[in-house]
């Protein structure tokens, strides 16, 4: 969701606020429940969100109609700021989708060097704004919470040297990680078009009218326009710009099984008309204009470029190299023409390193991915990266973050840290009173969309899984009301669906809830850790009290659902001893739940430092055994983990709760059959988490 286009189609109301995102309107209410806090109502575009591959997430949708910002970034960065993408492009902040691949860093002996890593979350926020200026001339528009890499370490963009504000922070002493700012991509214009065309078919294409002698005397003219590479994008984007300006081509296998070959498809014709145009369309220009010369380096690199640790161009035609060492000098990329070989082949090599490789791919906008990959390169060059100011710039501003892999990304040319996901503080379970200290967004129209991507002719009824990222049944719901609108739209569609979540404000739903499951599989699943009220208010404030969830279960049970418990997080020296998992199980089993799903605590980045500081405080006894268990990585030993589920399963055999999956969930029928109950209806099997 961007906050671009969207806008409410009704006048905003008397008590709304200046807007802070364009396009949202802005409330807050007086009720105790909400101080302090701002809502922001937007129209969200999609709903239905798709779950990475990559994800550990067992399902593959999710429908999230609320986003707080304090469930996920504290380090945020403006939306138009270039990332740095596995592929060697870039793609704007905002742009970022859960599941893409980006360039992180790893330190490898001597070096920190660019690895492929994978966008596991993406989400947006208003901070006030400041700009970080370099020598360079690299501008980045960051919040003040952001750290970015220097060459003393991990730094937070303000901060100060004594008080509640003293954190590291960055200076004018300081420089920054990094090869720089990224060049602007080019412009897809006719210019840029035909110059690619002109590089990668003088590059590497057949083109002309050859006449060939017969037997009878008459000569035979065969006109023929061709261009075979292993690479498909680049042939995909040949087709493309031919197809467009009136080229009609034909596709073919060029070479298959061969060894030491990879295999090549060509694209063809032998039509006078086409190369006669083609003829034309690839002459060199009077004038090049500099979208010409863009698309003229990217053509001939595509087809003859080689990139690895040196980036060259290889040719024999002077006039194609003049041209090539033409554009270089337009974009303002570095480079020699080496010495001729034995067979008149000279290499016009860039030179500048990694910055000038950046640069030039970035500029030109080459269609093959292979040839743009930085992946294993070193951190290391000459740019001017020392800060020259920092500047608030007195205004709030949508800033956007995602989670990584690696725990970085690349921003404009600088190592830029990544900060904790939402979905972490949704499985710990630690800072739902945090959650709702500063700003909520609000997808107002999400049931109209949801109808709307229900009813799509490719949407096929998949499982859509909620409360697994954000519980949809926040303190917000109570005031928004949209979860009544989304279960009429997933019943109406007969879509299945489950629901986890904490909140006891589901219980208002459940007339729609019963609907649904008479026409899909509708699971609803709870959150519950711990039953200690001492543990409760300190670790999860401003949640509904343990004993409260547990009472809503109850009235899910009642209504005829098999309603399961996810026992988590279970807090090591905590919540893990036989005492409180047996109170914890017992309190679940007289609850009448269907089953019992432990998840022992895990701490990812971000959540890590939230949790240690919070555990520093309230229990230091316990910081030693955190670091024996958590010292090597976010999870506990699997050892660990074991025991605590053969723990929690024979407390459920005890007080005789079925330890289940967690999502299993059931139809129920408008009106049981006779001799059976509605606890006796068959069940379907779907693990949520």
């Amino acid at each position: 969701m961007r906050w671009s286009n969207l806008a409410l189609d009704a006048p905003p109301p008397a008590d709304a606020l200046p807007l802070v995102i364009p396009g949202a309107r802005a409330r807050t209410f007086d009720s105790p429940g909400f101080a302090g806090m701002t809502f922001y109502e937007i129209q969200a575009r999609s709903i239905i969100s798709r779950v990475p591959a990559a994800s550990r997430m067992p399902f593959e949708y999710t429908v999230n109609p609320y986003r707080g910002c304090s469930h996920a970034c504290r380090y945020c960065v403006a939306g138009d700021t270039p990332v740095l993408m596995a592929d060697g492009r870039t793609k704007p902040l905002a742009e970022i989708r859960v599941g893409d691949r980006v360039c992180g860093t790893v330190r490898r002996g001597r070096y920190r060097r660019y690895v492929a890593t994978t966008v596991l979350a993406h989400w947006q926020t208003v901070k006030p704004a400041h700009r970080v200026t370099l020598r360079d001339g690299t501008e980045l528009i960051t919040s003040g919470d952001h750290r970015f890499l220097t060459e003393r370490g991990w730094k937070h963009v303000t901060g100060t040297d004594r008080g509640a504000g003293r954190r590291p922070h960055l200076t004018t002493s300081n420089k920054l990680i990094g090869t720089g700012a990224f060049a602007e991509p080019p412009k897809e214009s006719r210019d840029y078009r035909l110059g690619y065309l002109c590089g990668v078919i003088r590059g590497d294409g057949t083109l002309g009218t050859y006449r060939y002698p017969r037997r009878n005397g008459r000569p035979w003219t065969m006109h023929t326009v061709r261009l075979a590479l292993v690479d498909h994008e680049a042939l995909d984007r040949t087709s493309r710009y031919l197809t467009e300006l009136g080229v009609h081509l034909y596709r073919f296998a060029f070479t298959r099984d061969i060894a030491n070959r990879r295999d090549a498809d060509a694209i063809r014709s032998n039509r006078r008309s086409d190369v006669e145009l083609i003829s034309r369309l690839v002459e060199w220009p009077t004038e090049p204009t500099q979208d010409w010369q863009r698309g003229f380096l990217a053509g001939i690199f595509d087809a003859e470029g080689h990139a690895g640790q040196v980036t060259r161009i290889p040719n024999t035609d002077h006039d194609i190299l003049d041209a090539i060492e033409a554009a270089l000098d337009t974009i303002g990329v570095g480079y020699v023409r080496e010495a001729a070989d034995r067979d008149g082949c000279r290499n016009v090599r860039l030179v500048g390193g990694l910055a000038a490789r950046l640069r030039f791919i970035h500029a030109v906008g080459p269609a093959i991915a292979r040839k743009c990959t930085i992946a294993g390169a070193a951190l290391k060059s000459d740019a001017a990266l020392e800060v020259v100011s920092i500047t608030p710039l007195g205004i709030d501003l949508p800033m956007y973050d995602i989670t990584t892999g690696t725990g970085d990304f690349i921003a404009n040319g600088v190592v830029s840290h990544n900060c904790f996901a939402r979905n972490t503080h949704t499985y710990l379970d630690l800072d739902a009173g945090h959650d709702f200290d500063t700003k909520v967004v609000v997808k107002v129209n999400a049931s109209q969309v949801l109808r709307r991507e229900l009813s799509a002719p490719q949407w096929t009824g998949s499982h859509i899984a909620m409360g697994t990222n954000v519980d949809c049944y926040q303190r917000a719901e109570g005031r928004y009301g949209l979860m009544r609108g989304i279960i009429a739209a997933l019943r109406d569609a007969a879509n299945p669906f489950s629901i986890l979540t904490k909140g006891t404000l589901i219980t208002r739903d459940i007339d729609l809830l019963r609907q649904a499951a008479q026409v899909a599989s509708v699971g609803v699943s709870f959150s519950v850790g711990f039953v200690d009220p001492a543990v409760w208010r300190s670790v999860e404030p401003g949640t509904p009290s343990p004993r409260r969830r547990l009472d809503a279960v109850r009235r899910f049970v009642d209504a005829g659902f098999d309603v399961h418990v996810l026992m988590a997080p279970i807090l090591p020296g905590l919540t893990d001893t036989d005492e409180s998992i047996d109170a914890t199980v017992a309190a679940i089993a007289a609850a009448g739940a269907a089953g019992v799903s432990p998840l022992t605590l895990h701490l990812r980045p971000g959540a890590r430092q939230w949790y240690a500081t919070w555990l520093a405080r309230t229990h230091p006894h316990l910081v030693e055994q955190y670091r024996s268990l958590y010292g090597r990585g976010s999870y506990a030993p699997k050892v660990y983990q074991r025991e605590i589920s053969a723990r929690v399963a024979i407390a459920a055999r005890r007080h005789g709760v079925g330890q289940a999956s967690m999502s299993r969930h059931r139809r129920i029928d408008a009106a049981p059959q006779p001799g059976h109950t509605d606890s006796q209806v068959q069940a379907e099997q779907l693990r949520l988490l």
